[in-house]
């Protein structure tokens, strides 16, 4: 019997030791079970309303400030649950640009890029602001790519293919280099926060590469292709977009967000190339204004188109030497109405203009932002046309000699008040004048003409 209880006592110690052994080792691995990553279905965002911000042009102040509205928009109380911006971009301020990812990045509800309408394309700034978005859809016919950032301001010749290679076997220019590295690291971050491709985007940044909207969507630049905004809401459906978990937008209400007159007019004024014309046309109007003082209408439409183009350069932040250059073209242009130089002031104004044009821009810039080489040569065409034909009538007025008293009667027609046999008197510009028939004798009531004018006797013929 004691036996017995010995054995019963240990049998008990050593069941209630294995129990305190794993109570231990269930305590010790309860953080671990904590820490172990639990799956979930993605979350399911409702789209009940969806605003699209159609936008089409050069990336501009004015194109941050109508994207920025828009994202502002779906982000108040009550706005829609989905922004899609419709872009067609040829690129733009890389300032401008960042404004725009920096707004979209900052937004509470889904924004997505649609690169439309078919023919569009995202280029430079344009890739920047795709990858910044969750979700990515591409009308058939469109393309994305080519994001190198570039310098405007060099002349020509100076940024061509030619000269880069050279660099690259040389010695790369430090700033270029700087922008390059920058303008790829950001998209790179930008990338990998959106889940895109993050190999092509650099190549995008660091060889200009640019391709279609179907090898965009193998690649995973893009999500789909979709011929019109039905389809692209109706591909969207279902789709992650980031962190806001799968879409439900089955049949959502659209609304577009357009931009105002105001904002319309600025993206007009705005861009490079219209700046250029404005400058031209203020100068041109004000140079025909101080030829022919009192005609008005081009004083006021040349001071007005002066105003437009100085806002443009102001808010593009146009290059002071630019600016001055052409200036100085136009001053070269009014010398040549006043000093003979066959053409020298002439040609000097020209290549100002010229060189003005192409150093008119030079702050860091992803495409488009540039005054195109057709534009200035026929600006400067018209120009010249402009000058030499004031120059012309200026010219003319000084060679014809200025006709007064009764030299001034040579061809006037008049009648007879006397038989001309041949002489007699005839009545011209309401005055009698002693006259001598060159043609015969001429009837009284006859209608004549003048010859000549020899002193106070005119010479007339019958007509």
């Amino acid at each position: 019997m004691y036996n017995n209880r010995v054995i019963g006592y240990r049998g008990e110690a050593s069941i209630r030791g294995n129990i305190m052994k794993k109570t231990i080792l269930l305590a010790s691995l309860l953080p671990l079970l904590a820490a172990a990553p639990v799956k979930k279905k993605p979350a399911v965002y409702e789209v009940k309303t969806v605003v699209v911000a159609p936008y089409s042009g050069v990336i501009t102040p004015a194109a941050a400030e109508f994207i920025s509205g828009a994202v502002a928009k779906v982000n108040a109380p009550g706005g829609a649950d989905l922004l899609v911006i419709a872009l067609d971009t040829p690129g733009g301020l890389d300032s401008s640009m960042r404004e725009i990812i920096k707004a979209m990045l900052a937004s509470k509800k889904p924004v997505a890029v649609y690169v439309s309408p078919q023919g569009a394309r995202a280029a430079s700034a344009g890739v920047f602001i795709s990858m910044a978005s969750p979700l990515v859809g591409m009308a058939p016919g469109t393309n994305i790519g080519a994001a190198h950032p570039v310098v405007m301001g060099g002349l020509p010749g100076t940024g061509g293919r030619e000269k880069d290679k050279e660099k690259s076997a040389a010695r790369k220019d430090p700033m270029d280099e700087k922008m390059l590295n920058d303008a790829a690291a950001y998209i790179k971050s930008i990338a990998q926060k959106t889940g895109r491709n993050v190999d092509w985007a650099i190549k995008a940044v660091r060889q200009s590469d640019s391709i279609p909207a179907e090898e965009a969507v193998k690649l995973g630049v893009a999500d789909f292709t979709a011929a019109g905004i039905d389809e692209f809401l109706l591909k969207a459906d279902g789709r992650k977009a980031g962190d806001y978990g799968a879409l439900k937008c089955s049949k959502p209400a659209v609304e577009y967000f357009r931009q105002t007159r105001r904002q319309k007019f600025l993206a007009t004024v705005t861009d490079p190339n219209i700046a250029m014309i404005l400058m031209s046309l203020g100068a041109a109007g004000l140079f025909i204004e101080l030829y022919n003082p009192g005609l008005i209408l081009p004083g006021v439409v040349g001071a007005v188109s002066l105003v437009l183009a100085f806002y443009s350069f102001q808010t593009l932040s146009a290059n002071f030497a630019g600016v001055a250059l052409i200036l100085l073209g136009f001053v070269f242009f009014i010398a040549e109405i006043k000093v003979v130089s066959y053409g020298l002031l002439t040609l000097a104004g020209a290549v100002a203009v010229l060189m003005g044009g192409l150093m008119l821009f030079n702050q860091p810039s992803l495409g488009g932002l540039s005054v195109s080489m057709s534009m200035l040569i026929t600006t400067i065409i018209g120009l010249i046309a402009v000058v030499a034909g004031v120059a012309y009538i200026a010219l003319r007025a000084q060679l014809n000699r200025v006709v007064t008293g009764i030299e001034s009667l040579k061809d006037k027609r008049g009648l007879a008040k006397t038989a001309l046999t041949p002489k007699g008197t005839v009545l011209v510009e309401g005055e009698l004048w002693e006259a001598e028939s060159v043609s015969g004798d001429i009837p009284a009531g006859a209608e004549v003409a003048v010859t000549a004018v020899e002193g106070f006797k005119v010479r007339v013929r019958a007509v």
